[in-house]
């Protein structure tokens, strides 16, 4: 029996498939964009440099956990090694069908909880080493392993085995750009 395969149609925001139905992705407002923006900027200038894979923001995936359906997710930010879909491949693949390295997702206030827990679990379960949740209002990022979570706070810096000589500051997310 063939798996099944939700296609949605192509919206802005985007449509993604969680729990069963179609959820479109919230428009950000500034805490969001700035968070999301910094952390593509960091992991981008990482990826670039050590020349380990793509990132990209609002990027759909179509993700399949096995023996569940093949469902679109599009994380705020995420990053695709060249180890888990080589540099030809991505170059030639628009929607890639694997789930990428590392997701991130800014949390909104609008979030069910559950469907956080529901994206977390079908990325990680997908093959996502790590999925990691921005806490604009408490300023705190989470990072979701299949071995665990991690909790860091404003001080801390973030650093995922996932991504080898990666280093961020955590309050980097949270402080927006000053004047000078």
């Amino acid at each position: 029996m063939a798996m099944r395969e939700i296609i949605l149609p192509e919206t802005k925001p985007a449509l993604e498939w969680i729990n069963g139905r179609a959820v479109q992705k919230v428009s950000p407002q500034r805490k969001h964009a700035l968070a999301q923006t910094g952390f593509a900027i960091a992991l981008g200038t990482w990826a670039r440099t050590t020349g380990a894979g793509m990132v990209g923001t609002e990027w759909r995936f179509q993700v399949a956990p096995p023996g569940e359906e093949r469902r679109p997710l599009v994380p705020d930010v995420a990053f695709l090694s060249y180890a888990r879909l080589p540099y030809l491949v991505q170059l030639e693949t628009e929607v890639p069908r694997v789930a990428p390295d590392l997701a991130v997702e800014i949390l909104s206030p609008d979030d069910r909880s559950k469907d956080v827990e529901e994206k977390v679990r079908v990325y990680l379960a997908a093959g996502a080493q790590a999925v990691v949740l921005v806490d604009t209002a408490e300023q705190t990022v989470t990072i979701r392993k299949s071995t665990g979570t991690q909790r860091l706070a404003r001080s801390d810096v973030f650093q995922h085995e996932s991504l080898p000589g990666f280093s961020m500051s955590v309050i980097d997310l949270f402080t927006p750009p000053q004047p000078k």
